[in-house]
């Protein structure tokens, strides 16, 4: 599979990522995907250094987190997106992996001005009346700027690195591969999906590398709570923003981490904890559309009390009937129905085809039973979403990524409700907007709009059934009709079938060779004709043999597989 990558420097970054995870002591891995095997045919030999011990006594995860910090910008972003599958990977993996910073070392301002200069059509000197070269913050993707416009007004120019795509695609298709024979060479890792991870990892960082999209987002958001004044989303100025480019207005808050500063400034912290909640479960609840990354490095508290949210990069969606889902998630666990909750969780997790009903349903009674008694405002949403994920890992089932980013938001969001305020409770703030969900399911209204849509496609099946029966029965009488079934283990033996035929095929033509070359070459007398004779009879002795070591070699092959 490695054989496929056609570049060089898909060779040279191949080179590099085997080296990091040698260097972690994650040397077997290398091993076991053919990763040394296909750099050391591409002339690439690598040197199996010993692992120093300090790193040998670290934990698995506390590794892989390093392995994929040196790994470089796209790695750790996809570390990132893994700290977000809580449904896949243990909380101490989750936590472990919640720790990848991603900045990095800023570049020099005469390095991001010529791509600066093409995205703005001018210098920036001429579009913005000052502008610090130092930037704000810099991480993998991008770096940030201060600067003032002509009306004193303070702006953020968010700027993409330059050639960071050119980098994130090489990686991307690394990555691809390394799914594929991960699926295909590591069984323990197959039930983790590495494929699924990886199309979605992708479709993320490629999302997050168009600011003019991230922007999009955001005054998506803003228009949802206009009209609110509890929550600041800056305002994007968009005769100056691309897909390089995202110019905002900048916000003059108290940065999310920074606790002391809120203190200082007497801003109260539970009410704090109460409008976070209340955004975010507005968001997720009510508008299915929400901020999928609401860590203290995107929040600041504003002087008013009200929140301020930036980087709207990585967004969440969530349909009516997810929304609904989680109600009946809820209320099953206050109502003690087991059956309502295994019904949901057997929705959730739909795209897993080995689901055993009856092992899920004594998880599900044994999960409620622990709630038994629990009234809603006593419930701690943040481990009950945990021992949910929990039990689907122990089953080996996995969540699609709108749910998967939802849980991730409603467990940091609670996290941060609790260090703002040690008796934060989620359950009690997401109460309301449950009932009001509740309700908008069950409303006159919604009813009849939905047994409209209903009845309307009854009526279209009923009305197109006759001519879909009648072609059905067309084809069948034409000989036309045809059923397709693919069985896997059918196709496995098809393709040994078709080399061992081949491998027969090749040993009767290097069986013919040499008996044909051996009749030659024992008719062979003096003469010049002769000589020609010879010569025909020695090419064929040789195309015998070139024919023998491609049979040898396809058998050793086939041995390794």
């Amino acid at each position: 599979m490695w054989e496929t990558l056609g570049t060089v420097r898909d060779l040279g970054r191949l080179q590099e990522i085997a080296s990091v995870l040698i260097r972690w002591g994650f040397g077997d891995v290398v091993k076991r995907i053919g990763m040394a095997g296909v750099l050391e045919k591409a002339g690439r030999l690598l040197h199996w250094q010993a692992v120093e011990e300090g790193r040998l006594r670290m934990d698995v995860p506390a590794r892989l987190r390093c392995t994929l910090q040196d790994l470089g910008p796209t790695f750790v972003k996809l570390g990132q997106v893994l700290a977000t599958r809580v449904d896949l990977l243990p909380p101490a993996w989750i936590d472990e992996l919640g720790q990848l910073q991603n900045a990095v070392p800023a570049l020099q301002w005469e390095d991001v001005l010529p791509q600066l200069r093409e995205d703005l059509g001018a210098d920036p000197e001429a579009v913005f009346d000052r502008i610090e070269q130092e930037p704000l913050a810099a991480a993998s993707l991008a770096q940030a700027h201060r600067a003032w416009l002509a009306d004193g007004s303070a702006v953020v120019l968010k700027i993409r690195r330059p050639g960071i795509r050119d980098t994130v695609e090489a990686d991307l298709r690394l990555l691809k591969h390394l799914a594929v024979i991960i699926e295909k060479n590591l069984p323990e890792l197959r039930r983790y999906h590495p494929q699924r991870i990886v199309q979605q990892f992708s479709a993320s960082l490629r999302r997050e590398l168009d600011f003019a999209a991230e922007c999009r987002n955001a005054e998506r958001i803003a228009q949802n709570f206009a009209g609110r004044e509890d929550i600041v989303i800056p305002r994007v100025y968009w005769e100056w923003t691309c897909e390089r480019l995202n110019v905002q207005a900048c916000l003059d808050g108290i940065p999310g981490r920074d606790l002391a500063t809120v203190d200082a400034m007497g801003l109260d912290r539970r009410q704090l904890a109460r409008t976070g909640a209340g955004i975010v479960l507005k968001m997720v609840l009510e508008d299915g559309f929400f901020h999928a990354d609401p860590h203290p490095g995107n929040i600041f508290y504003m002087p008013d009390g009200a929140i301020g949210v930036i980087d709207f990069g990585m967004v969440g969606r969530v349909t009516e009937q997810r929304r609904f889902q989680i109600v009946r998630l809820l209320h099953g666990l206050v109502a003690h129905d087991p059956e309502a909750v295994a019904e949901v969780l057997s929705d959730w997790t739909e795209e897993n085809r080995d689901i055993d009903e009856l092992r899920l349903q004594e998880s599900a009674d044994a999960f409620v039973d622990q709630y038994r008694g629990v009234p809603l405002k006593d419930l701690r949403m943040g481990a009950m979403l945990g021992d949910v994920t929990a039990m689907l890992r122990e089953h080996g089932l996995s969540l699609p990524a709108d749910l998967a980013l939802m849980i991730k938001a409603f467990l940091t969001l609670e996290g941060m409700g609790r260090q703002l305020d040690p008796d934060f409770d989620m359950a009690s703030e997401a109460r309301p907007f449950l009932e009001r969900a509740m309700l908008e399911r069950y409303a006159p209204d919604v009813l009849v709009r939905r047994g409209r849509r209903t009845l309307s496609g009854l009526v279209d099946l009923l009305r197109d059934m006759p001519r879909d029966v009648h072609r059905l029965l067309q084809s069948a009488r034409r000989g036309k009709l045809q059923m397709h079934i693919e069985v896997d283990t059918l196709k496995v033996f098809g393709e040994q079938v078709d080399r061992a035929a081949n491998r027969l095929t090749m040993g009767i033509i290097t069986a013919a060779l040499i008996i044909g070359s051996s009749i030659v070459m024992n008719s062979v007398g003096g003469g010049v004709s002769n000589r020609w004779l010879m010569a025909l009879g020695v090419l064929g002795f040789l195309g015998a043999a070139l024919c023998g070591v491609w049979i040898l070699f396809s058998i050793l092959r086939s041995g390794k597989r």
